[in-house]
């Protein structure tokens, strides 16, 4: 394999291999025509999947481009998908979250947290998405600096422990 120059393809390269070789063109084509693929999770990456509710909580806005600067700084680059038209952020993390946090995983479903991995899929938008659209489903709301750069596990947990604090002790309206 040669190396790949753009950190942006390089990403897109390292993506594609959760798929067998025969679907990678498909997946291409996709992102050509539709700006997004589905790639399965749980074989180089996982997803813990974060209801915007939780970013809002603890953002000091709720512009796009603001919250996608606060989750780039509470996960310290780590990459992100956010799903604007459901407000949900994705975080990539490692495969291997969805087992060795599972008390962490389960604690966190009440408040609509779950970590995506084996068996799942996830519209994964091509890379040069990068910014809100209304024409976009889905886009990086911090993008993959570089391959296999996921977010740290624990940046996660402790964005989510931060958020349950906030909607804890927020004041009734």
């Amino acid at each position: 394999m040669h190396p790949i120059a753009d950190p942006r393809s390089a990403a897109e390269h390292w993506l594609l291999t959760t798929l067998p070789a025969p679907s990678r063109d498909r997946a291409r084509l996709e992102w050509q025509q539709h700006a997004v693929t589905m790639l399965p999770l749980g074989i180089s990456f996982s997803a813990v999947r974060i209801p915007g509710r939780l970013v809002l909580a603890l953002a000091d806005s709720a512009e796009p481009s603001e919250l996608d600067e606060f989750m780039r700084q509470a996960l310290d680059d780590g990459p992100v998908i956010c799903d604007p038209r459901h407000l949900r952020y994705y975080a990539l993390v490692p495969a291997s979250m969805p087992r060795t946090w599972r008390q962490a995983v389960d604690d966190w479903r009440p408040l609509d947290v779950d970590c995506l991995g084996l068996g799942s899929y996830l519209g994964v938008p091509r890379a040069d998405a990068v910014a809100c659209s209304r024409a976009r489903a889905t886009y990086w709301s911090v993008p993959m600096a570089s391959s296999a750069a996921l977010c740290r596990p624990l940046k996660v947990a402790r964005l989510i422990a931060a958020a349950r604090h906030c909607l804890t002790t927020e004041p009734e309206a």
